[in-house]
């Protein structure tokens, strides 16, 4: 008789492979320690086959264990599928929705539009996730993505709802008559997601005077208020600060699309929605200042 595996098994060795060690797998999984070591030993004997190969940098898998690991992912994918069509039948706005963004995105223009969002929709239960970096909404890392890109997934459906226009700015005041070549310049880190925008900063300047680079554009904002130097920023931030002047017009070459993403399993559930239509409507109420008209 062949061995009787169950989708935790098969859980438990795709962990251990894509974090390559039993403790972060068995953190990953909300298991201790000698429950996931002996769970793999009980696997690895009924199978009368290794799974893993011990080495000082971890846990490599072996063949058979590579075979479960891709089981393992499409049955994940499966069942993530199977939940977002059924989630995708709900009939009401209800229940706890998943959104990602970015760190300036929440703070200058969606946190207001959140706010009322709840007002609207209260049996809705929201939970952000801030982050710099692309989640996988295949694999229900979130369920709505508002995100500045201008090559969203394939994978993905939405709309692009404005323009984000960049343009250079600095504390009023601050040494208005040197040439700006010549002043204290604060550039977003190539990582950030804003690498025309660093290049901008190179093409202009020379590197030594580049005294700051930051790997966040809330951050970033934040310096050149505080008279660090200039920078190009976002007009959606910069001109929500009193204390901050255009110094130059809307850089064309650093804009980017805002993008309002769902998957398409879920774009026909009731709360996924509700949220849409809600806040695509109320951020093209603000397309004048994110295109740097106001």
């Amino acid at each position: 008789m062949p061995p009787a595996l169950a989708w935790d098994d098969f859980r438990l060795v795709k962990a251990i492979s894509d974090q390559r060690g039993l403790t972060q797998a068995a953190e990953r999984l909300g298991i201790n320690h000698s429950t996931a070591f002996r769970r793999l030993g009980q696997i690895e004997a009924a199978l009368h086959t290794a799974l893993f190969e011990r080495h000082r940098t971890g846990y490599v898998a072996t063949p058979a264990g590579e075979e479960m690991v891709r089981i393992a992912a499409r049955m994940e994918e499966d069942v993530t599928g199977f939940a977002r069509r059924l989630e995708g039948a709900a009939p009401t706005p209800a229940g706890e929705l998943r959104v990602t963004t970015a760190d300036s995105l929440l703070i200058d223009l969606l946190t207001p539009i959140l706010a009322r969002f709840c007002a609207r929709c209260p049996e809705v239960r929201l939970d952000v996730v801030v982050s710099n970096q692309a989640l996988n909404l295949a694999k229900r890392d979130a369920d709505v993505a508002l995100r500045a890109t201008d090559d969203p997934p394939d994978t993905l459906v939405g709309r692009r709802l404005a323009t984000i226009a960049w343009a250079l700015y600095g504390r009023a005041g601050d040494g208005d008559g040197g040439a700006l070549a010549e002043r204290r310049w604060v550039s977003p880190a190539p990582g950030l997601g804003a690498a025309k925008a660093a290049r901008y900063v190179l093409e202009r300047t020379a590197p030594e005077r580049v005294v700051l680079r930051l790997d966040t554009v809330v951050g970033l904002a934040d310096a050149v208020a505080a008279g660090i130097g200039i920078g190009p920023l976002p007009c959606l931030i910069a001109e929500r600060r009193p204390g901050l002047v255009r110094l130059s017009a809307p850089e064309p070459d650093l804009s980017a699309g805002l993008w309002l993403l769902t998957h398409p399993d879920l774009r026909r559930a009731a709360r996924v929605r509700a949220f849409l239509d809600f806040v695509g409507e109320a951020i093209l109420r603000e397309r004048d200042l994110i295109e740097g008209r106001s």
